[in-house]
């Protein structure tokens, strides 16, 4: 009986989470040691080497660190080496530094090293607690979401990340498309991944083994397009010295993506129809039929059933490409997903970058969540890749990332009023930076021209 009430009690001990008191009173972690029992599996160490070597036997989630260590327990220096030390060993511990009163200066400069939060002496231990329950917290967080990101990255969807309803969406369409060889439409706002969703189509698909060749439509003058899409024969134009396969015949076997398909001139459309209808193209300035067994995946940003009314985009080539639609939603309307995705490119580029940065700030987390990303995941890339670059501290933080939320938007009572006031803000802003020119400002704001235009009508900002 007595061996089985211990075994249960170690059972129970185990999914505790593991704190590690670390301070040269031992009176103070006696106190910390009673006051924490109930929650906590609770550690003592009273120096910094005694702490290391404990951490490379246990697994600590949570560090209560003093500053004032010996050999310097008057100064700071121990202190900081410590939670250096610490956070090298184990980036993802929360770590709560505890200072003298009034030592906010070095409680801030503990924060920029990568702890998780601070307490002034005398420790109060119900706000420890808070502070301690907060840090077990996303810490548990933390160990989901990096299992989320090995699960999501055993689903072949090609880096596409995300748990949401409308990303689950998404995916059941791959799967569903994807063994077929229907002609499918992606649409979405510009930098919402649909590249990344036309990839996903073809990597689950029979073509997989075949090439994916990818051509942005809006991205090359009409006059260079079409030799582009079709290739051409030798001495067909000036400057065509050689033969040259086009993109169609280049995805022989395998999937075409046409990216902003919405610009394709009225002219390329109807040949690209017949390349759809006929299943064989000319190069530019040759008169032999090729057969091309490609598959079509086309995107765009724009209301292609507008432009229909409009008269800039054909209605039998719409009906062509649209066999299939798939949405790709905004960050904004992604949820949980963007911390996700935050993280997971933090990690990557840290990666790449050597740097030691093992999260974002309490704040950052926020400031996030709170932005309403006009440009979506590829605004995010460039925010986070851009404070890897040039951060000094171990943690993002809001300034890190020009997130800082500006002081008018502070008292928004709802999220979406706070989120179209500072979206609303940094149209007018980038646009007085361009003296209207919307072309730089749709480029400064990771954005297409038409969703800068939908941004500056939905604002009703003054050009």
């Amino acid at each position: 009986m007595e061996e089985a009430l211990k075994d249960h009690r170690q059972g129970a001990r185990q999914t505790l989470p593991s704190l590690l008191v670390v301070d040269d009173n031992l009176e103070l972690r006696e106190q910390m040691k009673w006051g924490g029992k109930h929650a906590y599996h609770v550690f003592e160490a009273g120096g910094r080497h005694d702490a290391m070597e404990l951490m490379k036997k246990e697994q600590i989630d949570l560090v209560t660190l003093d500053l004032g260590l010996p050999p310097d327990p008057d100064g700071v220096s121990e202190g900081f080496l410590a939670l250096e030390e610490f956070l090298s060993l184990n980036p993802s511990m929360k770590v709560i530094v505890i200072t003298g009163n009034h030592d906010r200066a070095n409680a801030l400069k503990a924060i920029q090293l990568g702890a998780y939060d601070f307490i002034e002496k005398p420790v109060d231990l119900d706000v420890l607690k808070v502070i301690l329950q907060r840090g077990s917290y996303l810490a548990q967080l933390e160990v989901e979401n990096r299992l989320l990101l090995d699960r999501e990255n055993s689903r072949s969807f090609h880096e596409i990340i995300g748990t949401s309803p409308s990303m689950e969406k998404v995916f059941d369409t791959i799967r569903r498309v994807a063994t077929s060889d229907v002609s499918v439409l992606i649409v979405g706002e510009s930098g919402t991944g649909k590249e990344l969703i036309a990839r996903a189509i073809h990597h689950q698909s029979e073509r997989r083994e075949g090439s994916f060749v990818a051509i942005n439509c809006g991205a090359i003058p009409e006059t260079l397009l079409e030799s582009e899409l079709f290739g051409h024969e030798k001495g067909s134009f000036t400057g065509a010295h050689l033969q040259r396969r086009g993109r169609v015949e280049l995805a022989q076997g395998g999937t075409l993506f046409l990216d902003e398909i919405g610009e394709l001139s009225t002219a390329l459309q109807v040949k690209l129809l017949r390349v759809l209808q006929e299943r064989c193209i000319e190069r530019v300035g040759g008169r032999v039929e090729i057969p091309v067994d490609a598959r079509v995946v086309a995107a765009t940003n724009l209301d292609l059933q507008e432009a229909m009314k409009d008269g800039r985009f054909r209605e039998d080539l719409y009906w062509r490409l649209n066999t299939v639609t798939i949405t790709a939603p905004p960050l904004r309307e992604r949820g949980a997903d963007i911390m996700v995705i935050a993280k997971s490119l933090l990690q990557r580029y840290a990666d790449e970058a050597k740097r030691k940065i093992v999260g974002f700030s309490r704040e950052a987390v926020e400031a996030i969540e709170r932005y309403a990303w006009p440009g979506n995941v590829r605004e995010l890339e460039n925010r986070i890749r851009r404070a890897v670059t040039l951060t000094d501290h171990t943690r993002l933080i809001p300034s890190d990332l020009d997130l800082e939320e500006p002081k008018e938007f502070a008292e928004r009572t709802t999220l979406k009023e706070a989120r179209d006031a500072v979206e609303k803000s940094l149209v007018e802003q980038t646009l007085t930076k361009t003296s209207g020119n919307i072309t730089k400002a749709a480029v400064i704001l990771g954005v297409s021209r038409p969703t800068l235009h939908d941004l500056i009508s939905r604002h009703n900002i003054q050009k």
